[in-house]
């Protein structure tokens, strides 16, 4: 598929593509960076496509920040993704490509070599990637493959957006009265996310657990509601909230919540969406499968502020 027609064609059919997230399926649009690997990301962290830009230089910009330029009246920075996973020398090309990406309530350019096509993809047949040391491991957060035997990589975002610009600052948080008492379960893909998660959960004075995917999120959160039950005791004795991730590997954070919240035994207990997908559209996914509140990465204070009141009721 050539560049004009993915940019043309990449945002039709929005209604079709959110209730793909409900199916435990995503589309990824497909691209190169100047090597033999296949690089991918959600389409809908990718707002528009087109030919590389006129890039305005700008000085003190952090490494793989190419300069800025002005998009229909917004000024966004523009980054050489090879650059920024470490697969490009200084004096490459910065490829003929550049995808806009929204997430994470940011807006920026990746100028890439060249876009392929749009694909789709089941959650189950994305896997997380083995641990291998490399600089762009880092980056990639899952691994699926096509049909003609061809490995995508496909990109860790919130990684990239805090290697590149430094990671959020968790400020002041109050923590919340009894805290020592409450138990959160969340998941995310991320290593940045969980980490940042982590510390928003500690200032909060709360005891929390995670899961690294969906799928295993399930499997650990069906063990400990077969363990209550057979306690003869609630499972929201043990858990007080769960927190969730919109995109990850083998299971989706959609299904996982319709998962929670169509078994008896986490009655009661809220479910929170939190994700860099912040859009109007996936804001409604998150609703129809039952999520108690939606939110956008990565605000500290939003997130605590989310959390406070619904581990308060009840109390």
């Amino acid at each position: 598929m050539r560049i004009e027609a993915t940019e043309n064609n990449l945002l039709e059919a929005v209604d079709g593509r959110t209730m793909l997230a409900g199916s435990n399926r995503m589309e990824i649009l497909l691209f190169s960076l100047g090597t033999k690997e296949t690089f991918g990301i959600n389409v809908f962290k990718v707002r528009e496509v087109s030919k590389t830009p006129f890039i305005t230089r700008a000085p003190n910009m952090p490494a793989g920040v190419e300069g800025l330029i002005s998009l229909r009246g917004n000024v966004i920075p523009v980054l050489a993704l090879g650059k920024v996973l470490g697969i490009a020398n200084p004096g490459d090309g910065l490829g003929g490509s550049m995808m806009v990406t929204e997430y994470s309530k940011r807006t920026l350019g990746f100028l890439v070599e060249e876009v392929d096509r749009i694909i789709r993809v089941e959650w189950d047949k994305v896997r997380t990637p083995e641990n291998v040391s490399s600089n762009v491991h880092s980056f990639i957060t899952a691994i699926t493959e096509l049909h003609d035997g061809t490995l995508v990589s496909i990109l860790d975002v919130e990684t990239i957006l805090a290697n590149t610009f430094g990671e959020a600052v968790i400020g002041n948080i109050a923590p919340i009265s009894g805290g020592h008492d409450v138990n959160i379960f969340f998941v995310d893909d991320s290593a940045v996310a969980r980490r940042k998660i982590s510390e928003v959960l500690d200032k909060l004075g709360v005891k929390h657990k995670h899961a690294q995917n969906g799928l295993e999120a399930w499997t650990r959160l069906e063990g400990m509601a077969g363990h209550a039950q057979q306690s003869g005791r609630p499972l929201s004795d043990e858990i007080d909230l769960i927190l969730v991730d919109a995109e990850m590997p083998e299971m989706d954070g959609y299904v996982l919540t319709r998962n929670i919240k169509n078994d008896a035994r986490f009655e009661g207990i809220p479910v929170v969406m939190h994700s860099s997908l912040s859009s109007e559209a996936n804001r409604a996914m998150g609703k129809r499968v039952g999520v108690d509140a939606y939110v956008a990465k990565f605000d500290a204070d939003v997130l605590a502020d989310t959390l406070r009141p619904l581990l308060n009721r009840g109390r």
